[in-house]
């Protein structure tokens, strides 16, 4: 395979080769702690700078719980839990995006949204990147490409085995539009995440190459898989050693698992990447534990008990990129850089998929 250029996050590569670097946690358990009602979803109360007025005063279904239309009604949020995390030593932070596909927002009535919204999410995330980038540590925007309600390669139809509820195509063309709007808007990286389904992230995959063979824009592709359970497979049947041979074709930048788990389910899965994929760097970004509607966050999991077990896995020399998913929160990722700043990070074998910094 040709060495990949990369036309930005140049320095990225050269981060993850010399320290571990962090990724943001949780979007949606961070936007539960405002209590917006649906009000407050269609922008009602926000007067400040990108404000949409009335514009959804009457739409005719309920939004609550959309939260990527925060990204237009209310910027305010959005950018607080950005730079809540980049104050708690994110190096990347994740666009408001994870549903922001026609496919995902026509649950809603809002299918012509989606390239506004990720346009606007970009924008925000790079403007928050900007404030809190110095020479020493730059921050990334990862442009988020989530796994949409829908799968590929499973029926919805207990009855037919044969049925399907969404097509390639279709996947295809919502994932080309996301990641357009996402780089016009300011991505530095694609982040193909939480697959459940291989079939949907080769169609996002494909759609990011499309996208970049057209515009000519070449940035790093992160890809994250969801292991569901104690199987060890995602949802659509692969072991994680099956999952990475399907997709290491795209030449990540890095490959790695995310959400469904707790870090201490997750760490056989994590163990078994770190001998398949040699030749890439390898993120990790658990959830908080396993579900608890008692607490906080909704999950079990302390701060002091997350970064702990991420830890583990940088003193056995797992990973490059860690996180959090579901359940955590600025305090998670604060304690989880401090935690796993003094480890060296995961050893790459020579031979990268990209170039190496000059």
């Amino acid at each position: 395979m040709k060495p990949i250029t990369y036309t930005r996050a140049q320095a990225l590569p050269g981060i993850l080769a010399s320290r571990i670097a962090i990724l943001d946690g949780a979007m949606g358990t961070m936007i539960q702690r405002f209590k917006l009602g649906e009000a407050q979803y269609r922008g009602e109360g926000y007067t400040g700078p990108g404000n949409q007025g009335e514009r959804f005063k009457d739409f005719p279904k309920d939004v609550k719980g959309n939260n990527e239309l925060l990204s237009l009604t209310r910027p305010d949020v959005i950018t607080d839990i950005h730079e809540a995390y980049l104050a708690a030593g994110a190096d990347m932070i994740e666009t408001n995006t994870f549903g922001a596909t026609t496919v995902a927002q026509a649950d809603y009535d809002m299918a012509d949204l989606a390239i506004e919204m990720n346009y606007v999410s970009a924008q925000l995330a790079r403007a928050a990147c900007d404030k809190y980038s110095t020479p020493e540590k730059p921050r990334f925007v990862c442009g988020a490409l989530g796994p949409t309600p829908k799968t590929a390669s499973i029926s919805p139809d207990v009855n037919d085995p044969g049925a399907r509820n969404v097509t390639f195509e279709e996947l295809r063309a919502a994932y080309y539009d996301q990641t357009k709007a996402l780089v016009e808007g300011g991505a530095d990286v694609i982040l193909v995440e939480t697959i459940f389904d291989t079939l949907n992230a080769k169609a996002a995959l494909f759609a990011v190459d499309e996208y970049f063979e057209a515009s000519g824009e070449r940035l790093p592709i992160l890809i994250s898989g969801t292991v569901t359970d104690a199987s060890g497979r995602i949802l659509s049947g692969q072991t994680v050693t099956a999952f990475w041979h399907s997709v290491r074709h795209a030449q990540p930048l890095a490959i790695g698992l995310n959400c469904a788990l707790g870090a201490a389910l997750m760490r056989p899965y994590i163990q078994e990447l770190n001998k398949v994929a040699t030749d890439t760097f390898i993120s990790c970004y658990p959830n908080a534990g396993l579900p608890n509607p008692m607490s906080d966050t909704g999950f079990d999991e302390t701060p002091d008990v997350t970064s702990r077990l991420v830890r583990e896995f940088a003193q056995e020399g797992l990973v490059n990129i860690v996180g959090g998913c579901c359940g955590t929160t600025p305090d998670h990722i604060g304690a989880i850089a401090q935690a796993v700043n003094p480890i060296a990070t995961r050893r790459v074998q020579r031979g990268y998929f990209y170039k190496e910094a000059a």
